[in-house]
């Protein structure tokens, strides 16, 4: 876990610097537009969508050790990559003004579309060559390495920093889309020497008969048009956000960001190394252990997510102004900021357990469910964004709120549907001892939100910096003493899973 909590730290850094520079301008607003397509391709073609499901067939090559069918079956899946991501990226380049005039921005000006589309059209080299590198990625993790595969987004994230940080001044935005760009490379190359460590084969071949790739197509292609829908949904944001104040969209950029922060550090990471072990366990029908296993996961999860929630909330404002108020970035940017992350805060518990619960459909080769319940969530979270921007705006609030509401809404209905079909599939989960863990969870929480509060009084007036980083230090020694007193579990537990992380690690 300690490699994730480097990379989101990078990927935090990255955000100060990049809001110090453009703030939420709107030269920032078309940088994060022209996201949306290549993000939209990569979720389609490769990433988490072709890692969920290359990592469960490699699994069971390498369980019969098979490794000449497990490089045979990486080959191929890199090579499909290749030319299905450079075709529809060429298609998608000449066609960027369109794009971002019709679906993208259409309440952008005409030269902050033009801005966006001539970025857009940089970032998708980016986007082939990330799909690469997920291969590479996936195949690592499968043979349960996690360092390289972990320290390749805090070298990507470097590469921007250092684009917005040395080319910002004279090149305004289009700084950041370099260090973008050779970032991905740099995130792929990172991880070559585990592959060479390895001994991987390579074939010329796309295996149209190859019963393994059809597998690997069809375990991912549910995964990817849920990814898709996904994608489609911050499109529709996006769409939504640029008819409004200019900044609007960077505000929201930098509330979920900061939101994701700790789902990325907590959940992101114990899904990602927990994924194999489902994988394993489902190959082998050990479905008591992985019942066992999956539950123990949730609870560690749940353990530390649920006071981020109360912290991020009590905190907010605090938070902003520490880490982005500086630069370009002004009071008016963190109160927006501020404001979006209030809404987006009350979802990260659905994000963390989404994360997980998913992670165990895939393991059990059934990448549809999760594909169908993230669907439902996503048109309801589009329906939602179109209420709540009416709304918020009816009640003079400021409307980019109602669409991180929508969002937090949405994810935590889906959490809910996915928790109920996992707990069927597997034949129960028994809730007793997670029930009993969230009163000792819930009591800790209420004992953090009176210290904040506390701290919030004694220290008002202070900098944000020194009110932020007291009221984590005190408040997350108050959570843990009460928890340790209450006889919580889960610290044991998330000991045990990061002593064994780390004994695990192997070097290229």
């Amino acid at each position: 876990m300690a490699f994730f909590v480097v990379s989101r730290a990078m990927g935090l850094l990255r955000e100060i610097v990049i809001a110090r520079q453009f703030g939420t301008s709107a030269e920032m607003d078309a940088y994060l537009a022209a996201f949306r397509i290549p993000d939209l391709l990569f979720a389609l073609m490769a990433g988490g969508a072709l890692g969920s499901a290359l990592i469960p067939v490699l699994s069971e090559y390498l369980a019969r050790d098979d490794e000449r069918g497990a490089w045979r079956l990486t080959a191929a899946v890199i090579n499909w990559v290749v030319i299905i991501l450079g075709a529809v990226g060429v298609v998608a380049a000449f066609g960027a003004q369109v794009l971002v005039g019709a679906l993208i921005a259409p309440g952008f000006s005409a030269p902050q579309q033009a801005l966006t589309a001539d970025l857009m059209r940089w970032m998708l080299i980016s986007t082939l060559i990330f799909g690469v590198s997920g291969v590479v990625m996936g195949v690592l993790n499968a043979r349960q390495h996690f360092l390289l595969p972990a320290l390749a987004p805090a070298i990507y994230n470097l590469a921007i920093i250092l684009g917005a940080w040395l080319l910002g001044p004279t090149m305004g935005v289009r700084g950041a889309v370099v260090g973008v760009v050779l970032g991905a490379a740099a995130h792929l190359l990172v991880q070559l020497p585990a592959l060479g460590r390895l001994k991987m084969r390579y074939w010329p071949r796309l295996g149209l008969r190859d019963a393994t790739v059809r597998e690997v197509g069809r375990l991912m292609a549910p995964r990817a048009l849920g990814l898709a829908a996904v994608e489609l949904n911050h499109l529709v944001n996006v769409a939504l956000a640029s008819g409004l104040a200019a900044g609007s969209l960077a505000a929201l950029n930098y509330g979920r960001l900061l939101m994701l922060l700790p789902e990325g550090i907590i959940a992101q990471s114990v899904a990602i190394a927990a994924f194999p072990t489902f994988s394993t366990l489902a190959a082998r029908n050990q479905h008591d252990e992985l019942r066992r296993v999956l539950l123990t996961t949730l609870r560690a999860v749940l353990y530390l997510t649920l006071p981020a929630v109360v912290g991020l909330i009590l905190l907010r404002q605090p938070l902003v102004a520490a880490l982005l108020q500086r630069g370009a970035f002004d009071a008016r940017s963190s109160e927006a900021t501020a404001w979006a992350l209030l809404f987006y805060a009350f979802g990260l518990a659905g994000h963390a357990m989404v994360e997980i619960t998913t992670r165990a459909f895939y393991a059990l080769h059934d990448t549809r469910t999760p594909v169908f319940v993230g669907g439902a969530a996503m048109a309801a979270n589009a329906l939602m964004s179109l209420a709540f921007l009416s709304l918020f705006g009816g009640m003079g609030w400021a409307p980019h709120g109602g669409l991180a509401l929508a969002n937090s809404l949405a994810t935590t209905a889906e959490m809910v549907v996915l928790l109920a079909l996992i707990h069927r599939r597997l034949g129960g989960l028994g809730w007793t001892p997670v029930i009993t863990a969230l009163w000792r969870m819930g009591l800790g929480c209420v004992a953090l939100a009176l210290t904040l509060v506390g701290v919030n009084a004694g220290l008002a007036g202070a900098p944000a910096w020194l009110l932020s980083g007291a009221s984590i230090v005190i408040g997350g020694g108050v959570y843990g003493l009460t928890t340790l007193v209450l006889r919580s579990e889960e610290p044991m537990v998330l000991g045990r899973i990061t002593w064994r992380r780390l004994r695990s690690i192997r070097f290229p």
